[in-house]
């Protein structure tokens, strides 16, 4: 299996790029966020990558992180989820706002990614709660809702209340403008 590839970037294009890897031009399907963190042509890459074999055809996905990476295989492993499609999760939301979906039962935001109907929606939820939740409660995700989750937590809110809190918070704030928004829909919900 080819899992991970060090290359000079020869070619991009919306949905994948060309990285020659000795002399072996290998193209390879990448989400926007990982297309724009990329460096320009010429320079080199190292791509964590993913092998779909079918019948037909074999694809190549990269990703910038292993985590991106793991996250992909685990959506591939959900029933009814192809390469095309957990690429389009990926593209659409963070891994940290995939697992918030899952973990709070948000179907509005799952459905947002195309190529998700309520149904597929609802299965990721089922088939990817166990695998995540336990992440979730152990706050083991980085960045900002983690830092404001182990708060809510030192503060002595539940996961049930943080889940619900942090399900539909807008990612462009800083840590200290979604701790004040938490607490005051926290505040809310309990009086």
């Amino acid at each position: 299996m080819i899992g991970r590839l060090r290359g000079v970037l020869v070619d991009r294009g919306t949905e994948s790029i060309v990285l020659d890897v000795g002399g072996v031009g290998y193209q390879v399907a990448v989400t926007p966020r990982t297309l724009v963190g990329l460096p320009g042509i010429g320079e080199e890459v190292v791509l964590h990558t993913h092998l779909h074999v079918r019948e037909d055809q074999l694809a190549l996905f990269g990703f910038d992180t292993v985590a991106d990476k793991a996250l992909f295989s685990m959506l591939l492993g959900v029933s009814g989820i192809g390469p095309k499609v957990g690429l389009a999760i990926l593209a659409t939301m963070t891994p940290e706002q995939l697992q918030i979906a899952v973990v709070s039962d948000d179907v509005t935001a799952l459905t947002a990614v195309p190529g998700i109907g309520k149904r597929s929606a609802e299965k990721l939820m089922v088939e990817l709660r166990p695998k995540m939740e336990v992440d979730f409660e152990a706050g083991t995700a980085s960045g900002p809702l983690s830092e404001v989750r182990e708060a809510l937590v030192g503060l002595g809110y539940g996961p049930d209340e943080i889940r619900g809190t942090l399900a539909d918070m807008p990612q462009d704030l800083t840590v200290a403008d979604m701790l004040k928004r938490s607490l005051q829909q926290l505040g809310r919900a309990t009086s």
